[in-house]
């Protein structure tokens, strides 16, 4: 177990920012940690790397207690938070190499690390830039070259892919999954809905301190209601055709509006079907019609009430 976290509680005076927290993370997993703003990830982050004291729980990293002394443990770490943190008057070479001599003393093994670190990121036509000639892409780059460099166990990664463009984008992906092929254990934390479902193995939500649901993509769709959502392309449509459309079996809600009728049905067989036969019972003419399976975001939603991007 490379992370366990039980019955974990912080308080801001009348405020429980964390309430009876409960997690546990197996060696190798890309871990997902959903939650809108204010739900109590930066807060359990914190409280995990113990920089934060809290008022109940305990936690463990690789089998051991959590404390502030902990420099072992910490050395295995590797943080990556949302705000770029490295040095304007350091070149990115330079960046790179002190923050991995934080926890590697000797040159020559922090000279290859370093190098190595530079190469993985795609960063070496830039080694002699300073941070204020990057982009914004490349500078998300070397923020994380400066928390993998040497080589921890543990990556906790806040929200890395930030205001960059889809190649950057793209390229942080891979390197998180390559990360986790060399045998890093990944945390990671993101309003991209569509990144937790290409790289996580599993995921927590959480809102107000809790473990709202925890499983992979697939068990937490199957933790709702909704099955499917029938999109059609609709030029008119009468007020008695959507109430026939609402008396049909499994439907949850239906919408129009800008010339496309939505209707969201719970799991059943045959929505599709029975949708259909009734516009042309009613003789509504349609176009394109696109079938849709329950997203991440609609998980999210249904668990939360809430969207997970404001």
């Amino acid at each position: 177990m490379v992370v366990k976290i039980e019955n974990l509680v912080k308080r801001y005076g009348d405020l429980i920012a964390v309430d009876h927290f409960n997690l546990a993370i197996e060696e190798g997993e890309i871990f997902g940690l959903l939650g809108p703003n204010g739900s109590g990830k930066s807060t359990t982050i914190n409280c995990l790397l113990s920089l934060l004291e809290y008022d109940k729980g305990t936690i463990e990293i690789f089998g051991e207690e959590m404390k502030p002394t902990s420099y072992h443990l910490k050395k295995n770490i590797g943080i990556i938070m949302q705000n770029v943190a490295v040095f304007e008057e350091l070149t990115v070479y330079e960046n790179i190499d002190y923050f991995c001599g934080l926890y590697i003393k000797n040159k020559q093994e922090r000279k290859q690390l370093v190098e190595e670190a530079i190469a993985f990121v795609g960063l070496q036509d830039f080694r002699k830039f300073y941070p204020k000639k990057l982009s914004g892409g490349l500078l998300r780059r070397l923020n994380i070259a400066c928390g993998i460099a040497h080589k921890p166990k543990l990556i906790i990664l806040d929200e890395p892919t930030v205001a960059v463009d889809p190649q950057s984008r793209n390229k942080i992906l891979e390197g998180i999954q390559e990360l986790n092929r060399q045998g890093a254990t990944i945390i990671y934390t993101t309003h991209y809905m569509e990144e937790v479902e290409q790289i996580c193995t599993r995921i927590a939500i959480m809102d107000k301190g809790k473990n709202l649901a925890l499983g992979t993509t697939d068990e937490l769709k199957a933790m709702i209601d909704l099955g499917e959502t029938i999109s059609l392309e609709v030029l008119e449509i009468t007020d008695d055709v959507m109430d026939a459309i609402r008396t049909l079996p499994h439907v949850i809600q239906v919408s129009y509006e800008k010339h496309l009728l939505k209707v969201k049905f719970s799991k059943g067989k045959h929505n599709l079907l029975r949708l259909l036969d009734l516009m042309r019972d009613k003789e509504v003419a349609f176009g394109n019609v696109h079938s849709e399976l329950p997203t991440l975001n609609d998980v999210f939603l249904e668990i939360t009430g809430k969207q997970l991007r404001d």
